[in-house]
């Protein structure tokens, strides 16, 4: 059994309170050190890394001299506040290091449900990526409530990986991995090396909560991975206490739990885009355009669309054809449809001039569309 890491290129690393915070001591600088040192390495293989990070509530309680986790939504926001400051400083001096740039991004579960801020996510970590910057993902807990709150970084990773279209995703916490029982108290208990994502019987096998630290536990974890396999990204439990645990996943040792999805993503994002999406308006393209997507694999641009219909906003899913009507394809639009109608038939450096702004080059970026 080798990693599933060894071919994965698009990664989402989520570390855990407890490794980055010295069990609620403070920020240990010195393994948020050597997390920016393996991810380094990773990105010397030519990875791309997501970084779904903890901490900043643990960091802000150190601050606050708390020595339990609040209840109260107004105390966690305070204390994600006051520790968001420190994490993100940590994070950025220790990637400096490396010569890589670090980016906060801070999220709620409406940044995910709403069309247009999903495609906005997408769009700005998509650019960071492209531009050689780790982005390290928080929740947003400075304003959450109980009704968006994600509950978990294990959750909020797995969202992350479904956005991105992550290759896999990788857990790590201070345990070996996904054990039979609870080896506290079951002596005969062993580890589960490699398991299908979804598979109700892991959920029997998880553990309850977390620590006092964090929010999570192994049952977060396993249905995180279940999550994620939903856009075809493999998940990888395993402990961060390891030495050079990604380093060496990535060089195909088989470390902690393997919770295989059973969808390739492109096949994951293929279903979505296909069956799962309502259809809110439908684009008529020129020949050319067609032959872009069908035979070069590109994205749609505003010149090649001859007509559009349908009242739609952007993030929205819309059907193409071809002049003729035949279906081609379907995508999520950048532009709502009286913006569409507008920049039609133009090449996108007029957007700006047209609209008073540019979002995207493209009409529908090829990651967002599927041929039918």
């Amino acid at each position: 059994m080798r990693s599933v890491l060894t071919q994965a290129k698009r990664l989402v690393v989520k570390v855990g309170s407890s490794l980055v915070t010295n069990q609620g001591r403070g920020l240990d600088h010195a393994a948020l050190a050597q997390w920016a040192g393996q991810i380094a390495a990773l990105k010397a293989l030519e990875k791309e890394v997501v970084l779904v990070s903890s901490g900043a509530v643990a960091e802000g309680m150190q601050r606050l001299q708390w020595k339990k986790r609040p209840h109260r939504v107004h105390e966690l926001q305070a204390a994600a506040a006051v520790g968001q400051m420190g994490l993100v400083q940590a994070y950025e001096s220790c990637f400096r290091q490396h010569g890589l740039h670090a980016a906060q991004i801070l999220l709620t579960h409406d940044d995910l449900a709403d069309r247009k801020r999903y495609l906005n996510a997408l769009s700005t970590l998509r650019t960071l990526l492209a531009l050689n910057v780790i982005p390290v993902i928080n929740e947003n807990d400075t304003v959450v409530t109980d009704e968006i709150r994600f509950g978990d970084n294990d959750t909020l990773a797995a969202l992350v990986a479904n956005l991105i279209e992550a290759d896999a995703l990788v857990i790590l916490t201070d345990q070996a991995g996904l054990y039979t029982a609870d080896p506290r108290k079951e002596p005969g208990a062993t580890l589960v090396g490699e398991a299908r994502a979804g598979d109700k019987e892991l959920e029997n096998m998880a553990g309850g909560a977390g620590s006092h630290i964090g929010r999570g536990g192994m049952l977060t974890k396993i249905l995180a991975a279940k999550r994620a396999a939903h856009s075809g990204a493999h998940t990888v439990i395993a402990s961060g206490r390891e030495p050079d645990v990604l380093l060496r996943l990535a060089a195909g040792e088989a470390i902690g739990t393997q919770l295989i999805a059973e969808q390739m993503p492109l096949a994951a994002r293929k279903n979505w885009l296909a069956n799962h999406l309502q259809l809110r308006g439908r684009l008529v393209l020129d020949a050319g355009a067609v032959r872009a997507l069908r035979a070069e694999g590109k994205s749609l641009l505003p010149i090649g669309v001859t007509a559009v219909s349908g009242s739609f906003e952007r993030g929205e899913a819309v059907l193409c054809v071809d002049e003729d009507g035949t279906e081609v394809a379907r995508g999520l639009v950048n532009y709502s449809a009286s913006e569409s109608k507008k920049i039609l038939r133009r090449p996108s450096r007029e957007i700006e001039s047209v609209l008073g702004y540019v979002d995207e080059p493209e009409l529908i970026h090829r990651d967002n569309l599927v041929l039918l």
